[in-house]
């Protein structure tokens, strides 16, 4: 079978689209899980490097598109039921000029996780979330109509606010692992472009060294020929590539993810601003402070005390 060709010229970052999915800002605001219909979202392509921090199922039940996750392509023309890890590099492509489409995603915050056992057990169990080749799975007629039955009901349980919603729709995720398991049917999938190859490595190796910031220790490489270097990779190419896959370059995507990282260590620890800036590689706070304010629009100590209040 030839590999699948796609053209990411017109994909946004997913962050850069919030009538998908407002996503960093989420991350702040007090929820664990939420359920979305897509009918209601306007379908668009999309790339999505950074780190998320909630796993996504996605049930796909009109439209079509090639759909990505690490290294393997999937040409997704039927009822389709997708699990996607907080880590996993995705992309959309669509390929419905309506853009209409149908069907149901969840999100879940990994914390949510961790206060339900039993979910986390059936997670580590199925494997849907970790394996990349168990986390597409295309559904028959009967397979979809199950999928879409269950997500209707967490629909309108969501929607139905009430003491127990969070216990009942983490019950639903769960016999949606279940259903999935019993009637799991792996499409066939392709190798990615070598273009797109070189684009997930850049994301992965700035996913690596963005994971584990320390204020003991800084980021070790933060400049668009540093990333290249590690990348074995000329930098005006590995720009060129950038820019064609997602609209942006080296160094424009190296500050969008200082700036995330920034905002949820200054929301998420009690760090001071000289121990932030250093750990995203800032040796004077002032600088720090600079870099934030000139990109973000107010000073991290108004940020952090905007969502104080």
């Amino acid at each position: 079978m030839s590999a699948i060709h796609t053209d990411f010229k017109t994909i946004e970052l997913l962050k850069d689209i919030p009538d998908i999915l407002p996503v960093r800002r989420d991350y702040f605001e007090n929820w664990n899980i939420k359920v979305f219909n897509r009918e209601d979202t306007v379908c668009k392509s999309y790339l999505s490097p950074n780190r998320r921090e909630y796993y996504k199922i996605i049930f796909l039940n009109a439209g079509r598109g090639l759909f990505t996750i690490g290294m393997n392509t999937y040409s997704i023309e039927e009822p389709t039921l997708l699990f996607v890890h907080p880590n996993s590099i995705i992309s959309w492509k669509n390929l419905t000029l309506s853009m209409v489409s149908k069907g149901y995603f969840c999100i879940f915050k990994r914390s949510f996780i961790e206060k339900n056992s039993t979910l986390k057990a059936l997670i580590d169990k199925y494997g849907f979330f970790k394996d990349n080749i168990k986390s597409v799975i295309s559904l028959t007629k009967d397979g979809s109509n199950t999928i879409n039955g269950i997500f209707s009901i967490m629909d309108n349980e969501e929607k139905n606010t009430g003491t127990f919603t969070e216990d009942a729709l983490q019950a639903y995720v769960q016999l949606l692992m279940i259903e999935a398991s019993k009637i799991a049917k792996h499409p066939v999938t392709t190798a990615v472009t070598s273009e797109y190859h070189k684009v997930y490595d850049f994301f992965e190796l700035l996913e690596k060294e963005t994971s584990d910031l320390n204020f003991e220790k800084s980021i070790k490489i933060k400049t668009a020929a540093e990333f290249a270097d590690q990348l074995n990779i000329h930098p005006n190419h590995l720009n060129a590539l950038l820019k064609k896959q997602t609209g942006q370059n080296v160094s424009t995507h190296i500050k969008h993810r200082l700036l995330e990282e920034s905002k949820i260590l200054l929301l998420q620890t009690d760090w001071t601003l000289q121990n932030i800036g250093y750990a995203i590689g800032f040796a004077e706070q002032p600088n720090f402070s600079s870099f934030f304010k000139k990109n973000i629009g107010i000073t991290p100590s108004e940020f952090r005390k905007s969502y104080s209040l």
